[in-house]
């Protein structure tokens, strides 16, 4: 193998240039081979001190001087130059061998030529002599190309100006971090301070039922409706106040009351509403004999209430006592019509006597009741409360018993319109005057006084007449003739049915108005 130059596959020639001919090891000029610097020729590159040459000169021995034994332990030789001995010069592996050849080392870097052949032996794998270790290619940067440098991209991280969203973003989740704050801060404190000590009481709410529901024409609706309407009325006097109901008759302050509220007074009483404001009101006439009295209070914006027809009652109807029970103002009771043209007679000793055909009911009535309004199940007023009945002894504090009486609407406000009108109001006369009861089979009460030219001597009634009915109303005490008559309108024609002797017979009278 001496004089025979071994190449190995790796051309080392560039462009225009020639292998430089092979010269024994030992020669005294620099061995052939080695690498040069382009454009320089076949002059060597010089070996930066402390580096070893890249590979055996062209034409050098296979075998370094001294033997294979001559290789660095653990290393490997690099690769020779075309036409040079494989062996010659130690090879520099940048992994084992310390610092790696290139320009930082001083030595030049091979490129591959303008053909883009290769730098290294296409048979460089199956070199029996290469270190295993070694690295099998070189990889060379890419020249980026002008032009082609890909797009700047904006480092997201940046601080950069807030966009309008993120600032309408801030005062909301401050929003909701206060709410979520105070909700927990508050309910730490009421567990805390003991309210409600953390427990759940009752089950789940489940949906009312009709009752419950407050219709209008439910007794809770009915009562809500009437309540602005009803009002508490108080007269002073020498002896001391009393109390008593009333209600807005008319929207200008005209109030119905008891007169047995009022009687007595100085003539100057005190209204208070239903919102707990109060109004002076003067009284603007009374009748005694019907127990009903108009006061006026001066107050715009008054709601009155809307009246029924008491007539049209029905034993068994739902009503409503509204008023200011033992001074308990708003006070709101429930009952039924008890009984019809209940004949009542009432007054105080050495005052009036009262009379009238009184509307039965069931209703809580008390002291303080009186001059209130009787509501029917549609809102409307169809009675004034006004007397009750009860079992205590006299001189004693009554209190309900379930006996409540109230004059019909229809009475009073035709007494209303009169006493409104004219002060006063008028009384209803059948020109005729009853005893007592005739004790006889069949009742009724006997003529005892027959007026001439009176509403009953014009129908033909004569005294000694026995009265059994009037419209249908059986007679069995003097005071039913009186308060039943007083019951209709001056100028009302009622039936009349009589018994004279043993013969029955039947008169239609037309009731009048009281001369006085």
């Amino acid at each position: 193998m001496g004089g025979t130059n071994v190449t190995d596959g790796w051309d080392w020639r560039r462009g225009g240039e020639t292998p430089a001919p092979a010269r024994p090891p030992g020669a005294g000029a620099p061995p052939a081979g080695l690498p040069t610097t382009p454009g320089v020729g076949s002059t060597p590159a010089a070996v930066p001190p402390g580096s070893a040459p890249a590979g055996p000169p062209a034409g050098g021995s296979a075998v370094p001087p001294g033997g294979p034994s001559a290789v660095p332990p653990g290393g490997a030789w690099a690769v020779p130059p075309a036409g040079g001995s494989a062996y010659g010069y130690p090879a520099v592996s940048p992994v084992r061998n310390g610092p790696a050849v290139g320009p930082s080392a001083g030595w030049p870097v091979a490129t591959a030529g303008a053909t883009g052949a290769s730098p290294w032996w296409s048979d460089a794998l199956a070199d029996p002599w290469r270190d295993p270790a070694a690295p099998a290619a070189v990889v060379v940067p890419g020249v980026v190309v002008a032009g082609t440098e890909p797009e700047p991209v904006s480092d997201p991280d940046a601080p950069g100006r807030p966009k309008l969203r993120h600032l309408l973003l801030i005062p909301v989740l401050t929003a909701l971090l206060a709410g979520a704050l105070g909700g927990a801060l508050g309910y730490a404190f009421a567990v805390r301070g003991g309210v409600g000590g953390g427990v759940v009481l009752g089950g789940a709410p489940a949906e009312a039922p009709a009752l419950a529901q407050r219709k209008p024409e439910s007794l809770a609706g009915v009562a809500e409706r009437v309540l602005p309407s009803v009002v508490t009325v108080r007269m002073s006097s020498l002896g001391g106040t009393s109390e008593g109901s009333g209600f807005i008759a008319t929207a200008d302050g005209h109030v119905i009351t008891n007169d047995h509220v009022v009687a007595g007074g100085s003539g100057t009483a005190s209204v208070v509403f239903n919102d707990g404001s109060t109004a002076p009101a003067t009284i603007v006439g009374q009748d005694p004999e019907s127990d009903i009295a108009v006061i006026k209070v001066s107050r715009t914006g008054l709601r009155p209430v809307e009246f029924g027809d008491s007539d049209s009652l029905a034993v068994g109807d739902p009503v409503l006592a509204i008023g200011s029970p033992l001074s308990l103002a708003n006070t709101v009771t429930a009952g039924i019509v008890s009984a019809l043209d209940r004949t009542m007679q009432a007054g105080e000793p050495g005052g009036p006597m009262r009379y009238y055909a009184a509307i039965q009911t069931d209703a809580a009535v008390n002291h303080g009741n009186s001059g209130g309004p009787l509501v029917d199940g549609a809102g409307r007023v169809v009675g004034v409360n006004s007397t009750i009945k009860s079992l205590v002894a006299e001189g004693q504090e009554a209190g309900n018993i379930g006996l409540a009486f109230a004059i019909p609407i229809n009475q009073a406000k035709r007494v209303t319109q009169d006493i409104i009108g004219t002060g006063k109001a008028r009384r209803t006369v059948i020109g005729a005057r009853a005893e007592g009861p005739t004790g006889a089979a069949g009742g009724g009460l006997r003529l005892a006084e027959v007026e001439p030219s009176g509403p009953a001597d014009s129908a033909g009634l004569k005294v000694g007449d026995v009265i059994l009915k009037i419209n249908g109303r059986p007679m069995t005490e003097p005071t039913d003739l009186t308060a039943l008559v007083r019951k209709f309108a001056p100028g009302s024609v009622v039936s009349v049915e009589f018994r004279r002797g043993s013969a029955r017979q039947n008169t239609s009278v037309t009731l009048a108005a009281d001369a006085k």
